[in-house]
């Protein structure tokens, strides 16, 4: 059986109370859940940046390794070839081996450059690293003190937050499937939440933008949804109309 209007009304108005009041508890949080996020962002950051660091540091330890090994075998020709020049037996053969000779020479002054070069870019990085960890440990320290300070707040609230999810989880089975889609869609766009209000003493209860008669006249029949024409928000229902409800059951329940 189709739900009415009516019905459809009270079931969203139900749910925004719900929401409304998690909205409250998640208030009292204020910033902390995003600035936890951002400063565990900000601490990976850090940390890529650190192992980028130390993996540049390696390559350039393999560099310095390469270029000490290719002065080892230029030392070890050096010696071979002053060996060769003393047993040379014209100038076109001593001219030759002279040649290699500096040659080999140069190749050695390439390569303590280049050790050298490596050594400065190593030194850079030694102390990139030093100041990054100080920075990486300021910000650990932002964030266990944030966490702590967070915990606290979800910790007094958690009860509360379990049992009103609870009830959401229930509630949103009785929410019509498209009128809860127009439900979330205007609540993400509203600052206060608020998707789903009450005409209060003539206004919106959202935008506080006056509603004629006639359409609160419409509104208290609730045969059919009806929207605030300036912000969009659904109408449950008029605010003295509700209060003249409560007052009904609560004369009944006297009788």
């Amino acid at each position: 059986m189709e739900s009415t209007v009516a019905q459809k009304l009270e079931a969203i108005l139900n749910l925004q109370n719900i929401d409304s009041r998690l909205d409250s508890i998640f208030k009292v949080r204020g910033a902390l859940p995003e600035e936890v996020q951002d400063l565990d962002d900000e601490i990976i950051g850090y940390e890529t940046r650190l192992s980028k660091f130390n993996a540049d540091i390696d390559g350039l330890g393999d560099e310095i390794k390469k270029h000490k090994e290719a002065i080892k075998e230029s030392e070890k020709l050096i010696k071979k070839y002053q060996e060769q020049q003393m047993n040379v037996r014209n100038n076109r053969e001593y001219d030759a081996i002279t040649k290699e000779l500096e040659l080999q020479d140069l190749e050695i002054q390439v390569s303590k450059k280049k050790i050298g070069e490596a050594q400065i870019r190593i030194d850079e990085k030694d102390k990139d690293i030093n100041d990054l960890k100080e920075i990486l440990k300021d910000r650990q320290n932002d964030l266990d003190q944030k966490k702590g300070e967070l915990n606290v707040i979800v910790s007094e609230s958690e009860s509360d937050e379990s049992k009103l999810k609870s009830e959401r989880d229930k509630s949103v089975k009785k929410v019509d499937e498209r009128l809860l889609k127009s439900y979330e869609k205007i609540r993400q766009n509203a600052k206060n939440g608020l998707a789903v209000v009450l005409v209060k003493r003539g206004a919106c209860g959202g935008c506080f933008n006056v509603v004629p008669p006639q359409r609160q006249a419409e509104i208290r029949e609730k045969k059919k949804l009806i929207v605030c024409e300036h912000c969009g928000r659904i109408f449950a229902g008029v605010e003295d109309e509700i209060e003249d409800e409560s007052s009904a059951k609560r004369k009944r329940s006297k009788a």
